[in-house]
């Protein structure tokens, strides 16, 4: 056999070996570049779930919404606490879970607008008469919203939620 077709014939067959070895590392790494852009865009809309989520718990525990979808005639002051107390608790407990998708300053805001409302109306329930009605408080405490800062914490813990929802966007 003639030299260069002997060269030519080691040189395919070292072209072949490396396209062999190259073709199979080059077709994982695009998979795995496509399976990490799937998983970056599935926890993206995960988050972005976490916050609406979140947006409506925000909504549904805002003391102006809660107080006329909770009013019940009949109950006592004590009792109406109670029932708006246990109804803020129960939405916050059945989204704790979206506390994993969103950043620590947002879910410290939806917990502390919990507490705060909580707190609100607790320390309006103590401070009527035995003999207040489930309205009187309700009442009372549309009163104070009216009156108080703090009665629109909702509508600042909202916009905090949708700012960082956008962010993602």
């Amino acid at each position: 056999m003639d030299n260069a077709l002997v060269i030519t014939f080691v040189i395919a067959i070292v072209v072949f070996i490396i396209g062999s070895l190259l073709v199979p590392y080059i077709r994982e790494k695009r998979r795995k570049k496509k399976r990490n852009s799937l998983e970056a865009n599935t926890t993206k809309q995960m988050q972005l779930q976490a916050y609406e989520r979140l947006i409506l718990l925000v909504d549904r525990i805002a003391l102006p919404n809660l107080i006329p979808r909770l009013g019940q005639p009949g109950f006592t002051a004590n009792e109406m606490n109670k029932y708006i107390v246990d109804n803020i608790r129960q939405e916050f407990e059945y989204n704790i879970t979206q506390q994993m998708y969103v950043s620590k300053d947002a879910w410290s805001a939806v917990k502390n607008l919990k507490e705060q409302n909580i707190a609100i109306t607790s320390h309006i329930a103590s401070l009527l008469p035995e003999t207040a009605t489930g309205i009187d408080l309700c009442r009372v405490l549309a009163e104070f919203l009216l009156k108080d800062k703090r009665g629109t914490l909702h509508e600042m813990v909202s916009d905090v939620l949708s700012f960082e929802a956008k962010k993602l966007m």
